[in-house]
């Protein structure tokens, strides 16, 4: 096992140009991720999964689904996962949204290990054309909403 003084994640939401889609990448501790996916499904799905091994796509899928959401516009949109790789103790994952019509607003909620540590940051960046803007996200402040106009 592995390791780190800090519990964070990142999260950046770029739109892909000359699309109504947005990318998604989500980048975490793969060791605390274990456990919060533990703590979220039970031991059941992940069990078999070694420390090392690379997690099931579809079920990162249902995580993300869960612990992180996306709403453009006031609608929540679901993502698709496009890749996953897991690198010294490091998860990243791509996914791709779409999006109906130009956003104008963009709300973010990640619930990433909230209920794990107290002292979780999940750091989100999001570019949009001209609008970029950063937050930190935290077990008492799981939510932020970007005006892109």
């Amino acid at each position: 096992m592995f390791f780190h003084p800090v519990h964070v994640t990142f999260t950046s939401i770029d739109n892909v140009p000359g699309t109504d889609s947005i990318k998604v990448f989500v980048k975490m501790y793969y060791d605390d991720f274990l456990i919060d996916y533990k703590m979220f499904k039970g031991n059941g799905d992940v069990g078999k999964v070694a420390d090392n091994q690379k997690f099931p796509e579809d079920l990162m899928k249902k995580y993300l689904d869960e612990k992180v959401n996306i709403f453009i516009n006031n609608k929540q949109v679901k993502g698709k996962l496009l890749n996953l790789t897991l690198t010294d103790n490091e998860i990243s994952i791509d996914l791709l949204y779409r999006s109906a019509g130009k956003p104008e607003t963009i709300t973010v909620r990640n619930l990433i290990m909230t209920s794990l540590y107290s002292d979780q940051a999940n750091m989100t960046i999001i570019r949009i054309n001209d609008f970029e803007e950063g937050v930190k996200l935290t077990p008492e402040k799981t939510e932020e909403t970007f005006r892109l106009n």
